[in-house]
């Protein structure tokens, strides 16, 4: 599991060699790896197959017959895609996207993560996504954190899906990066409507970081459910 891999690294090491000593071991251990993250791979493999590994045992905790799944590696900077989203029962990638941070949690890259209002911060973990709705940055998607303590404020702090001018290839050229939300992870605006509604109401999105607290604690990363046996190709 992933949690004990994490445990038996060195408590000096720095929180970010830490994790990435998590990452790396984790690789040693074939048996550890959940058959819909080798799907989730062979669908995006610009991703890290570690990331979509750890993404799908947490659906496999959460709810092993979902349908959709959206995944965000907050490891990379916001000039690259870092979102994609998965359609578990026909077996496709819907959609590889650039998508923000918060202005909290850092510049090009996102460094910094919390569940605490007015922080202007992003949060890490598994989310279930709500309904759709027009608000103040116009088309967007509700999201209910499952975590606690790590993301089960995102409804009252208003962290949604939603479009975003700041999102663009033109930005980047013009930045240096994209533009940062008040922690929403905000899309490119041609890709608003299809994407959130493809997975909103009752699907899930997976936040990731690799933050050695998060990935030591969090409950869906450490359950002790079977793994679903997902269809393999």
């Amino acid at each position: 599991m992933a949690v004990s891999l994490l445990a038996t690294l060195p408590t000096t090491l720095p929180a970010t060699a830490q994790a990435g000593d998590f990452l790396a071991q984790a690789k040693l251990f074939p048996a550890a790896t959940h058959p819909l993250g080798q799907t989730l791979t062979r669908l995006a493999p610009r991703a890290d197959p570690q990331v979509l590994q750890l993404a799908a045992s947490a659906l496999a905790c959460a709810e092993p017959g979902a349908e959709r799944l959206a995944v965000i590696d907050y490891s990379l900077p916001s000039t690259e895609p870092r979102l994609w989203v998965f359609d578990l029962a026909q077996e496709q990638l819907l959609f590889e996207e650039l998508v923000s941070h918060g202005r909290g949690s850092g510049d090009a890259e996102a460094t910094i993560f919390s569940n605490t209002p007015e922080s202007y911060q992003s949060s890490l973990g598994l989310f279930r996504t709500m309904n759709s709705y027009y608000g103040r940055n116009g088309y967007s998607l509700r999201l209910e954190g499952l975590e606690s303590g790590v993301n089960d404020l995102a409804y009252q702090r208003a962290i949604v899906i939603h479009g975003a001018d700041y999102v663009s290839e033109a930005f980047i050229r013009q930045t240096g990066r994209l533009g940062r939300s008040h922690g929403c992870p905000a899309v490119r605006q041609e890709v608003t409507y299809p994407l959130i509604d493809s997975i909103k109401e009752d699907h899930y999105l997976f936040v990731y970081y690799p933050d050695p607290e998060w990935l030591a604690t969090s409950a869906f990363l450490s359950c002790d459910h079977e793994p679903a046996q997902w269809a393999m190709n």
